[in-house]
């Protein structure tokens, strides 16, 4: 009888279907979460720095954090037991029972880092204590323990992973680029050194040192990572309630932008993301700064532990307040006071220190008498002045010009006597007067658009309005001419170098660490759309040509924005950061609402917009123009 047959009824027993994970696939499915690229492992091991209270914190990377990552402390180390078992599932120092959720004031405590980073990486660990002669040396990879032993040690942390998701090609493949992973390192590494001004952080990449920040105060490191001109431009806050203290700094309106707004939020010594208190800030800003723009502001709050919920997301970004609409409230006024008293918004002061004294109102003998007006009643306006004895004295100016010869003075002057010739009546000009002279035009068209505009009218300094053999043409000049603009850089980008202005005086822009290094990778690309930039180092880029056509305009602010958009596509193909930069270029040297351009401007304009490949609309999908048919116009006088 067969052993899987059921000996009574010769029925065929089922097999047992849930069993038990491994732990290192368990610690791979675990990984999945915690450890999504280079940055996070970044993130979890200089947060167990901080946690085990090191004051200089050193990252190396190499090839993005690809090919190594290693993050080297002088924290408290660890003892030989306590380096096995921070490699195990769910083991930690941070808390011990279920309350304890309720007062972390640490980053980690669930206790899954270290075996998720050592299930898909292989890592070297030399750890060592105060206390202890030798310390300690690991080798895990893939979950596996290949050795331990004793070794020199300097005191604190050395964690080096190599190859990371080297036993998960898929992960592996599916990586951004070099660029794109160094700029997620930069943006962790700024998180977390923005919390803690009292650490040193300095973060090198294939050897070249990237960040370097000693030990300063909270607004020394802000300006330590985005540069003096930031610093200048924020305000102080401090606002302390029985439900959260706030404090940090706050950017002036003058700071606002479209894109690339530093803009932080921090609990507990904690980054958070949080849009709701995000909007309570931009609240504070209504009617300052343009509804599309945002200032930059970083901003601490110290809340009790037990009122927030921080385990939410593996990642700790996301936090749940108990007190959320009141501490909504706390912020927005706090950030509105700080702006009056810095008199970047009206306010109401009933301080009355050193005001004049006003005198109090008194009845009786001391109260003064008003002033006693006479009026001529008999005085007419309406009739004949009957003049006034005063008489000029004569001067005789005719004496002062006796003596001049070929004087006029008292000879007739015949008005009806023939015009002489004058000198001047021979030359000719080069123009008519009957034609007017050609006005200069500001765009260039060599292909004639499908429609034939003879007579352009301009409505408001915004729509061209014409006519069309289907009926009225209505064309917004700032969309069309973006358009156009878009489809010319775009050009530029992809092939020579467009003419450079040079400038007489250039202008500096400050770069933080990440935005330094993706402006290195786009000095090519912004020589083609005609700027000059040169490297000074330390963050500071100098501006020394622009492209023609855009006078006007802020250089430092346009190559900010364009850098923020490319920063923003930055794991997008070259291609897609090339359009991005087009675009913002050309949004920003647009022509802007309420420019009035002449008849030949007008003709110009619309000939090159449908000179263009889809001129119908923007590179962002929004229409250019519009045609009313002429059935719906005659519909409008029924």
């Amino acid at each position: 009888m067969s052993p899987s047959k059921n000996n009574v009824n010769n029925i065929p027993m089922a097999e047992d279907l849930i069993h038990l994970l491994p732990d290192s696939v368990a610690n791979q499915i675990a990984a999945g979460e915690v450890i999504q690229r280079p940055a996070s492992v970044v993130k979890e091991l200089v947060e167990n720095s901080v946690d085990a209270g090191a004051t200089t914190i050193q990252v190396r990377l190499t090839d993005a954090g690809r090919t190594n990552i290693q993050v080297i402390d002088n924290g408290k180390g660890m003892s030989e037991t306590d380096a096995r078992m921070s490699f195990e599932r769910h083991a930690t120092s941070k808390i011990r029972e279920s309350a304890d959720l309720f007062s972390l004031y640490t980053f980690g405590f669930r206790g899954e880092a270290l075996p998720s980073i050592a299930a898909v990486a292989q890592v070297e660990l030399r750890t060592r204590r105060a206390e202890d002669e030798l310390g300690t040396v690991l080798h895990i990879a893939g979950s596996r323990l290949e050795s331990q032993e004793a070794d020199i040690c300097p005191v604190g942390t050395n964690f080096q992973v190599k190859n990371l998701f080297f036993n998960v090609p898929a992960r592996r493949k599916f990586l951004k680029s070099n660029q794109t992973e160094l700029n997620n390192v930069l943006a962790e590494m700024e998180r977390i050194a923005l919390v803690y001004p009292e650490i040193a952080f300095s973060l090198y990449h294939n050897e070249v040192e990237l960040m370097n920040v000693p030990q300063a105060t909270m607004r020394q490191r802000i300006q330590h990572l985005f540069g003096k001109k930031l610093g200048q431009e924020l305000l102080t806050i401090d606002v302390d309630t029985s439900l959260v203290k706030v404090s940090g700094c706050v950017g002036t309106p003058e700071s606002a932008r479209k894109k690339g707004a530093h803009c932080f939020f921090f609990v507990n010594g904690r980054y958070m993301r949080h849009p709701y208190f995000h909007k309570a800030v931009m609240e504070a800003y209504a009617h300052l700064i343009p509804q599309s723009e945002q200032v930059p502001y970083f901003l601490y709050f110290n809340v009790d532990p037990s009122r927030i919920d921080v385990n939410i997301h593996p990642t700790k970004t996301e936090i749940k307040f108990e007190d959320e609409q009141a501490i909504w409230q706390i912020l927005m006024a706090a950030v509105r006071e700080v702006l009056g008293r810095s008199n970047m918004a009206p306010t109401i002061d009933f301080d009355v220190a050193d005001c004049p004294d006003i005198p109090v109102y008194t009845t009786g003998d001391n109260y003064p008498t008003p002033p006693q007006v006479s009026v001529d009643t008999s005085y007419n306006p309406f009739t004949q002045s009957r003049g006034s004895d005063y008489k000029r004295p004569a001067t005789h100016w005719e004496d002062l010009y006796g003596g001049v010869e070929g004087s006029t003075v008292g000879r007739e002057i015949r008005f009806d006597a023939p015009e002489e010739p004058m000198p001047w009546d021979d030359i000719t000009p080069s123009t008519s007067h009957d034609a007017a002279p050609e006005e200069p035009h500001l765009f260039s068209s060599d292909t004639e658009s499908p429609y034939t505009f003879t007579d352009c009218y301009q409505y408001k300094g915004r729509y061209i309005v014409s006519s069309t053999p289907s009926g009225l043409m209505l064309i917004d000049q700032h969309r069309a001419h973006t358009r156009i603009l878009f489809d010319r850089y775009l050009k530029q980008l992809a092939e020579q170098p467009a003419a450079t202005q040079g400038m007489l005086f250039p202008e500096m822009v400050e770069c933080s660490v990440a935005q330094s290094a993706m402006m290195e990778t786009l000095l090519d690309d912004f020589l083609h759309l005609g700027f000059d930039i040169s490297n000074m180092g330390g963050g500071s880029f100098a501006i020394q040509g622009i492209p023609e056509g855009i006078a006007g305009l802020s250089p430092t602010r346009l190559v900010t924005d364009i850098l923020s958009s490319a920063m923003d596509k930055g794991s997008m193909p070259r291609a897609e950061i090339h359009r991005s930069m087009a675009l913002t270029m050309a949004r920003s040297a647009a022509l802007v609402v309420g420019e009035v351009l002449s008849l030949a401007e007008m003709i110009t304009l619309v000939d090159d917009l449908f000179a263009t490949e889809l001129p119908a609309y923007t590179p962002d999908g929004k229409k250019t123009y519009v045609i009313i048919e002429d059935a719906e116009l005659d519909k409008l006088f029924h």
